[in-house]
């Protein structure tokens, strides 16, 4: 185990050995953090490509890491903790110099097995929310006491700088669909609240944890909004606990699509989230900087590289022969297959790749969610057959052959949709990079969307730090590249509000 936390002197002479990023103050904490944390995500231990992305981040000057119990079912924690114990063993970054940030709250995966035993059994979590199938939430004490034991045994690690609540407001959309009055619901998200911020000064005193606050998706939203968290609600609890509370750091979203936090006046007096948390020294870390949601579209932040000319035609034709190809599987390749009758009807659910982009390659939207689909369902679909039929040592002749076929068939096909969203992808970055040029010219500085959009975040007075996911080395560059570019921070009120009216 990692013995310490991060310090106010370590986390100083890690800013000075990289006078290139302009380092800042985590709240009231007395820690100094780069301008960008390294969002954890979407990795976890699994991949050397994860390992050597956080190595890099932390060598190069990124010394603040977020991740969460629910992310990759814990994995991503592991990863940290790996990740960590070799750089601060080797001499290279060490632990006093890194603020580690990670959250509970979440239920799912192995949390939720271990829920629906202790329910079995009698022992649920109190004041646990059954929010769905897989799906539980939860803030009781004694929950966060088992979560903090888990994560910590994860990160490999004696202390955790800042534990956040995980978006608890999972309790206020659950209340109303379940039908309770908001006044009422509301009364109830403070009371667990409350409980949960006195456990986690236990925990400060304790030394298992070094600071405390909230991530919620729902900070930015109007205050009539029955799901939202309102800020000032919760630096009266922290205040009502005592003047020494350690709440001092919450996580929201924010992004040039979705600038609420800036610009929706719901904190008392007509105060945004983000003046708020200036005005009582409050950290403030920004999530989704590159991924917004918008028009119930995600959209990436980022330019948008284009292989070909795109040619709907070409997409047609290429999908039609996919098409071809799973009707033959249909009627000549699976009859001779020496299959079971249950791996035969996997295999013919498995060769529909063709008929799905038929009926829906126009549909998808945007570039990154015709990826998501592409990588998430289709391409997982087709290699579940495709590695099946691979592995079998008695395939007849004539289905190897159309195995290779196949896997030709949707390789083509595949690109050729995907040249169509990289030529709408590619448009509407360029067309956004200019709108958005023009609102600021410090952010008109910035060479591409992405960092464009990292740029105007960490340009924004109140914003401590974006945690941007850096999965891998091209993109800690991508972000590195910018830190190391000057930007006076600033209020930046004007250019927010003409995001807000929707410019872009």
């Amino acid at each position: 185990m990692l013995s310490g936390h991060a310090t106010p002197q370590a986390t100083a002479a890690y800013a000075a050995a990289h006078p290139q990023i302009a380092y800042r103050p985590l709240g009231e904490t007395g820690l100094l953090v780069s301008p960008a944390g390294f969002g954890s995500y979407r990795v976890d231990i699994h991949s050397h490509i994860f390992h050597e992305a956080l190595a890099l981040a932390l060598r190069q000057g990124v010394n603040l890491i977020d991740t969460s119990t629910n992310y990759a079912d814990g994995s991503s924690e592991e990863l940290v903790g790996t990740v960590m114990r070799r750089l601060h063993d080797e001499g290279a970054v060490l632990r006093e110099a890194v603020v580690v940030v990670t959250k509970g709250g979440y239920l799912q995966g192995q949390n939720h097995q271990i829920s629906q035993q202790r329910q079995a059994e009698g022992r649920g979590w109190p004041d646990l929310v059954p929010y769905g199938p897989g799906l539980e939430h939860c803030i009781h004490p004694q929950f966060l006491e088992d979560q903090i034991t888990r994560s910590l045994r994860r990160l490999q690690m004696e202390c955790v700088d800042i534990y956040l609540l995980h978006n608890p407001e999972y309790y206020l959309s659950w209340a109303k669909r379940e039908g309770r009055g908001l006044r009422d619901a509301r009364e109830e998200y403070a009371r667990r609240l409350r409980l949960a911020f006195g456990y986690l000064e236990e925990e400060v005193a304790r030394g298992r944890i070094r600071w405390y606050g909230v991530s919620s998706n729902t900070f930015p939203t109007p205050a009539s909004d029955p799901d939202h968290t309102s800020l000032a609600g919760l630096w009266q609890i922290a205040e009502e606990i005592g003047p020494d509370h350690h709440f001092r750091v919450v996580q929201l979203p924010m992004n040039l699509l979705e600038p609420g936090a800036a610009t929706e006046p719901n904190q008392p007096g007509g105060e945004s989230v983000l003046a708020f948390a200036r005005a009582h020294g409050l950290a403030v870390l920004t999530n989704r900087p590159l991924n917004a949601i918008h028009g119930e579209r995600l959209l990436r932040l980022a330019d948008v590289p284009v292989e070909a000319a795109a040619d709907p035609e070409a997409v047609e034709e290429a999908i039609a022969r996919l098409q071809r190809r799973e009707e033959k599987f249909r009627s000549e390749i699976l009859p001779v297959l020496p299959a079971p009758e249950s791996m035969a009807q996997q295999l013919l659910a498995l060769f529909t790749v063709g008929r799905l982009l038929a009926e829906n390659w126009r549909r998808f939207g945007s570039y990154q969610q015709w990826l998501d689909v592409q990588t998430q369902i289709l391409v997982p679909r087709a290699q579940g057959g495709i590695d099946y039929l691979s592995r079998q040592q008695t395939l007849p002749p004539e289905a190897g052959r159309w195995l290779q076929k196949y896997v030709r068939a949707l390789n083509e096909a595949l690109q050729a949709v995907s040249h169509v969203y990289q030529e709408q992808g590619a448009e509407q970055a360029r067309a956004m990079r200019e709108r958005v040029a023009a609102l600021d010219p410090a952010w008109a500085e910035a060479p591409t969307l992405s960092q464009m959009a990292l740029r105007a975040l960490r340009s924004t007075a109140g914003i401590t730090s974006v945690l941007v996911g850096m999965r891998h080395e091209s993109y800690v560059e991508d972000v590195l590249a910018e830190l190391r570019r000057p930007v006076e921070v600033a209020g930046r009120q004007e250019a927010w509000q003409a995001l807000a009216a929707g410019v872009v």
